[in-house]
């Protein structure tokens, strides 16, 4: 699994526009070490899963993480980027375009992201399912997950 993590560092203010727009960042939030840059326990990344710094609300912007898609299973055999996490009109909009400009199909997870409200998750869903990728919930995910697999193994 490959987790991003949106980090702002405490040395020199590498997202300025977004501490222009939010000053409290410049003081808390998404400061690594800190409670606002740590994954929840339930959800925390086992020892052989991937986690990519970001420091933009688009997960691609200047990371490794279109590196780590092109080699993760093989030489570019991902061609689909599930988008699952918070916030669902920010960061999880924001990486799902950056998927999507570079040719990734993307299954946006609706029950599996968060907004700020019920209308901006609607909104993005909408945007999403629209122009940008799939929008499905947890339980199709997993469904279409396991018929993978099964005709993986058949193929086999």
């Amino acid at each position: 699994m490959i987790y991003t993590q949106h980090i702002l560092l405490g040395t020199f203010d590498v997202s300025p526009l977004e501490s222009t727009y939010n000053p409290a960042l410049l003081t808390a939030g998404m400061r690594g070490s800190t409670f606002g840059a740590q994954v929840v326990d339930a959800l925390a990344p086992e020892p052989e899963d991937v986690v990519v710094q970001k420091h933009r609300y688009d997960a691609f912007h200047n990371t490794r993480l279109e590196s780590v898609l092109a080699g993760v299973s093989g030489l570019r055999q991902v061609d689909t980027v599930i988008i699952i996490g918070t916030l669902t009109e920010v960061c999880c909009d924001s990486t799902a375009r950056g998927a999507y400009m570079r040719d990734f199909k993307v299954a946006f997870v609706a029950d599996a992201t968060g907004a700020r409200s019920d209308a901006a998750q609607k909104a993005t869903e909408d945007t999403m399912g629209t122009f940008f990728g799939r929008v499905l919930d947890s339980g199709e995910l997993v469904t279409e997950i396991r018929e993978s697999e099964s005709r993986e193994g058949r193929a086999a």
